[in-house]
């Protein structure tokens, strides 16, 4: 078992280091780190490839590489929402959109409507002025007639929320399917 892991795990994780290094590269402030989170990011793929391989190697191994990024950064209190919302995960994936991929990012856009719904109306609008229609912060403050530490505030307000709801939304989700699945296969035996 750990041989063919292992001969898995050096044809397929091991070529994309350099590609894995960029990404670390971009969305991580201090270089130092890099060579550590690079082992922590194969730590990871390594053990959750014991129990079933990936189908895309280089999807899992930098959807590895995103939640440790935003682990570390959660973990460290200092979570920028402009380091967050800016992570370049158009390069998490090079590979063909599958249908279970577009179906997940359907849902994944279906949450992240459901959250913004739940702002308050103001802090909506500043959100979606500023991240969606990609207005400055000035333009924002102008086009609402409200003081540009007043959209600084709604942003990182609006940010924090819809990032704790998408992230309970997230995980009930993912423990909806999975207890499915168990059902599934606890009525198979």
């Amino acid at each position: 078992m750990y041989k063919d892991l292992d001969d898995w795990f050096v044809r397929e994780v091991l070529p994309q280091e350099a590609a894995l290094m960029r990404y670390l590269r971009r969305n991580w402030r201090d270089a130092n780190e890099l060579p550590d989170l690079r082992q922590e990011v194969y730590v990871r793929v390594y053990e959750s490839a014991r129990t079933r391989l990936p189908e895309s190697a280089s999807a899992f191994l930098f959807t590895a590489a995103r939640n440790l990024l935003i682990d570390r950064a959660r973990r460290a209190q200092i979570v920028s929402i402009e380091t967050l919302a800016d992570m370049d995960i158009a390069d998490l994936v090079a590979d063909e959109l599958t249908p279970e991929r577009h179906a997940g990012a359907r849902a994944e856009l279906q949450l992240l409507q459901e959250a913004m719904n739940e702002l308050p109306a103001r802090c909506r609008e500043v959100v979606q002025l500023r991240k969606i229609d990609g207005m400055s912060q000035r333009e924002v403050a102008a086009h609402m007639g409200i003081q540009e530490d007043t959209v600084a505030k709604q942003i990182a307000k609006g940010m924090r929320v819809l990032a704790d709801a998408l992230l309970m939304k997230g995980v009930a989700t993912r423990l909806a399917r999975l207890d499915a699945r168990l059902r599934k296969k606890g009525g198979e035996n």
